[in-house]
């Protein structure tokens, strides 16, 4: 008998995913809740971290790399005096320091962490190297010594800033962009300021449009499995592309995008139309209500990327 392969189920759910769970377990649990035939989410999560995850149920799973892009805030939580191999709590020690910043030491580095900044990735992260994962590169080094050097990259933090301190731990929130790495951030606020320090809690306050304010829990959802009621929490497809421009089209204009047909752009109208896309600029195509496509405009012309079978 051939496997049901589950419900056509389109949307996204704002997750509050609790800590000590992978993010591929939780798309998993809400998958299973919903029957939805394909699932996956905007942005990993580490088991250590809470907070929101945004989890793309069908056609929406075509988003996701848009739901990635857009800006994240996070809270987290370091412990001073000892760095990790993994950059937290559960890594094994691999450098401590006996000094302890104070409040105007932490602040006066932070002033360095703001715009475009270089990072070097956590070793233990999902960055490929030659197309092997550094987290596998990692583990399976020859006497626990990793011989994988990773490349520092840019990344953009848009609001870095002290909560708390004592001299033991201090508390942040961080407004930042897509690739940041919290654990790295700690990691490198410790060794500016001449000590050590390693993340023992995080929790991620959005993704984009999705706030942890409005986030439903796991626990709860997981009492509405298979029922009508956890339709209610289905957000739009729509809910992860606010930031990218809407290209209003007709019936017959959405049929033949639909058919990976391209539409012309040529005519004095329709450059009215699509004067405010500049072209390879991301849109969404849209009939109505209904997303249709993700479009670009190349050559004059209006191009499919990814048709939203909807």
């Amino acid at each position: 008998m051939a496997r049901k392969r589950g419900q056509r189920i389109h949307g996204w759910i704002n997750l509050d995913k609790p800590s000590g769970i992978s993010s591929a377990k939780a798309v998993a649990i809400v998958r299973r809740v919903f029957d939805a035939a394909k699932a996956g989410h905007g942005g990993t999560l580490d088991p250590l971290a809470s907070g929101v995850l945004p989890i793309a149920l069908g056609e929406a799973t075509k988003t996701v790399s848009f739901a990635m892009s857009q800006q994240k805030s996070y809270e987290f939580e370091l412990a001073w005096g000892v760095e990790t191999s993994t950059d937290d709590s559960e890594g094994v020690v691999t450098r401590q320091s006996n000094h302890r910043p104070d409040a105007a030491a932490i602040n006066s580095a932070l002033a360095y962490y703001q715009g475009q900044i270089d990072q070097v990735p956590p070793l233990y992260s999902a960055v490929k190297i030659k197309g092997k994962r550094a987290y596998s590169l990692a583990r399976n080094a020859k006497n626990g010594v990793p011989s994988v050097t990773l490349a520092a990259r840019q990344v953009h933090i848009e609001s870095f800033r002290l909560l708390s301190s004592n001299a033991t731990h201090a508390q942040f929130f961080v407004v930042c962009g897509k690739g940041t790495f919290i654990r790295a951030l700690a990691r490198d606020i410790g060794r500016d300021l001449h000590t050590a320090a390693h993340v023992t809690a995080l929790r991620r306050l959005s993704v984009g449009q999705f706030h942890a304010n409005y986030a439903i829990s796991l626990d709860f959802l997981k009492t509405l499995t298979h029922s009508a009621a956890a339709l209610e929490h289905l957000h739009p497809v729509l809910s992860a592309l606010d930031d990218i421009p809407a290209l209003p089209i007709s019936g017959n204009e959405a049929n033949k995008l639909r058919n990976g047909q391209t539409l012309p752009v040529i005519s004095a109208t329709a450059r009215d139309r699509f004067q405010a896309l500049l072209t390879g600029v991301t849109a969404i195509a849209i009939e109505g209500n209904c997303p249709v496509a993700l479009v670009v405009i190349k050559s004059g012309r209006v191009c499919p990327v990814r048709v939203l079978n909807i």
